[in-house]
C-alpha cells in the first residue's frame, strides 16, 4: 500500500479501536450483536494464512540459492528467538517479584474453575509435531509448524533441480504477490472488523463497569504483566537499533497496522499477512522476512512467555507458596523451552502454562484466578509477540546482509 493509504488506514484503525472501546464500555452485552463482523474479518485473514505461508517460505528458501545459507539463517532465527524469550521470561520474573501481585488475592475466584489437564509432553512429542502424515489435513487444521517444515524441505529440493525447478519457484513467487494483494484489499475492511472485535469482546466481559471491576480485583497482576511487556518492547527497540541498525520509531510506524491488528485479534497467525506487509514496507531483506516471519508466528512467543512467568509467580503468591531462587530459575528455563517447543501442539499457550506449573509443583486450578481478564492481557502479549517476530526478521536480515558484504571481493 502507498504511504498516503497507509496513513489513512492507520488513522481509521485508531478511530475504530477507540470507538469499539467506547461502544463496548457503555453498551455492554448489546455489542455482542456485531461480533459477526469481527469474526468475518478474522476469518478472511485466516483464509490467507496457509497459501501465504507456503508461498512465502518456499520462495524465501529457494531464493537463498546455496542451501548452506538456509542453515545459517535458521540458526540466526532460532538463536534470536531463544535469547529474546529468555529475556522476556527474566523480565516477567523480575516484575512479579517487584509487584508481588498475588499477595492478598482471594482464592475464591478460581474455586469453581474447570479442571485443567493435558497429557504428558515429552521430547518425542515435540519432534513428532514437526511432521504430519497428511499435509492437506495439516493445512485444514491450521497446523503451521508441519507446513513450514514441509515447505522448507520442498524448497530445498526445488533448489537442487536447476532450470527444471525454476517454473515452480516462479509460480509460488506469483502466488505470494497475489496473496499480498488480497491482504491489501481485506485491510480496507479492517476498521469495521477491529471495531466489532473490541466492542463485542468488551461487551462479552459485561461492559465497562464489569471490566473495570475485574481489572480492579486483579489490578497489580495486570500492571505486572503490562509493565513487563512494555519493558520487553523497549528491549526489542534497543535490539532493533543496535543489531538491525534501524530507527525504532520509523520501524514502529510501518508496523503500526499489524500491531493494532494483533491487539484486536489476539492471534499472531491471523496477523501474519499484515506483519509481512509491514516488514516489507520497512525494507527488510526479502529472503529473511519470507522465512523468519512465518517461523516466528509459529514458535516465537516472547509476550506469552513473559506473561506465563508473571502468572506462575502470581499463582504461587496467591496460594502462599514461596518459590525459592532455584525454583524461579526452573521457571525461567522451563518457560523459555516450552514457549519455543510447544508451538506445534494444540492449545500451545495452555500447554506451556501447565508445563511450567507442574515443573514447580503448583496447583493447576490456579489458572482459574486469571481467567477474568485473560482475554485483555492476551491481546497485549500477542502484540509483543508480533513485534518480536518483526524485529527478528530485521535482525536476521541485517546479519545476512553483513555476511554478503564480507564475502564480496
Amino acid at each position: 500500500m502507498r504511504t498516503s493509504s497507509e496513513k489513512k488506514l492507520l488513522v481509521a484503525m485508531l478511530v475504530a479501536i477507540v470507538a469499539g472501546g467506547v461502544a463496548g464500555y457503555f453498551q455492554g452485552p448489546a455489542m455482542q450483536s456485531v461480533a459477526w463482523l469481527g469474526t468475518l474479518f478474522l476469518t478472511a485473514l485466516k483464509m490467507l494464512i496457509v497459501p501465504l505461508v507456503a508461498a512465502s517460505v518456499i520462495t524465501g528458501v529457494a531464493g537463498l540459492g546455496d542451501v548452506r545459507r538456509l542453515g545459517r539463517m535458521g540458526g540466526y532465527a532460532v538463536a534470536y528467538y531463544a535469547c529474546t524469550t529468555l529475556f522476556a521470561v527474566s523480565i516477567g520474573l523480575l516484575m512479579a517479584n517487584l509487584w508481588q501481585p498475588g499477595v492478598g488475592v482471594s482464592l475464591s475466584a478460581g474455586a469453581h474453575a474447570p479442571p485443567v489437564t493435558v497429557g504428558d509432553i515429552g521430547i518425542p512429542d515435540l519432534i513428532l509435531s514437526l511432521v504430519h502424515p497428511n499435509i492437506i489435513a495439516a493445512a485444514a487444521d491450521m497446523k503451521l509448524l508441519p507446513i513450514i517444515v514441509f515447505c522448507i524441505a520442498f524448497a530445498a529440493a526445488l533448489s537442487t533441480l536447476g532450470e527444471r525447478g525454476r517454473p515452480v519457484i516462479v509460480f509460488f513467487d506469483g502466488l505470494n504477490d497475489a496473496m499480498m494483494k488480497l491482504v491489501e484489499w481485506i485491510m480496507w475492511f479492517a476498521p469495521i472488523g477491529v471495531f466489532a472485535l473490541i466492542a463485542s469482546k468488551l461487551g462479552a466481559a459485561g461492559g465497562g463497569e464489569a471490566f473495570v471491576a475485574q481489572l480492579a480485583g486483579l489490578g497489580k497482576y495486570a500492571l505486572a504483566v503490562i509493565s513487563g511487556l512494555l519493558t520487553h518492547a523497549v528491549l526489542l527497540c534497543v535490539l532493533l537499533t543496535f543489531l538491525a541498525r534501524r530507527s525504532a520509531f520509523e520501524y514502529l510506524r510501518h508496523m503500526a497496522t499489524a500491531l493494532m491488528t494483533a491487539f484486536s485479534t489476539a492471534s499472531s497467525s491471523a496477523t501474519l499477512p499484515l506483519t509481512l506487509e509491514g516488514v516489507k514496507m520497512a525494507g527488510v531483506d526479502e529472503k529473511a522476512r519470507r522465512f523468519v516471519l512465518p517461523l516466528g508466528a509459529t514458535v516465537n512467543m516472547d509476550g506469552t512467555a513473559l506473561y506465563e512467568a508473571v502468572a506462575v509467580l502470581f499463582i504461587a503468591q496467591a496460594y502462599g507458596i514461596d518459590l525459592s531462587f532455584g525454583q524461579q530459575m526452573l521457571v525461567l528455563i522451563t518457560a523459555t523451552m516450552a514457549a519455543i517447543g510447544a508451538a506445534g501442539i494444540p492449545e500451545a499457550g495452555l500447554v506451556t502454562m501447565v508445563i511450567v506449573l507442574e515443573a514447580v509443583g503448583l496447583p493447576l486450578e490456579g489458572i482459574g484466578l486469571l481467567l477474568a481478564i485473560d482475554w485483555f492481557l492476551d491481546r497485549c502479549r500477542t502484540t509483543v509477540n508480533v513485534f518480536g517476530d518483526s524485529v527478528g526478521a530485521a535482525v536476521v536480515g541485517r546479519m545476512l546482509a553483513g555476511e554478503s558484504r564480507a564475502a564480496a571481493p
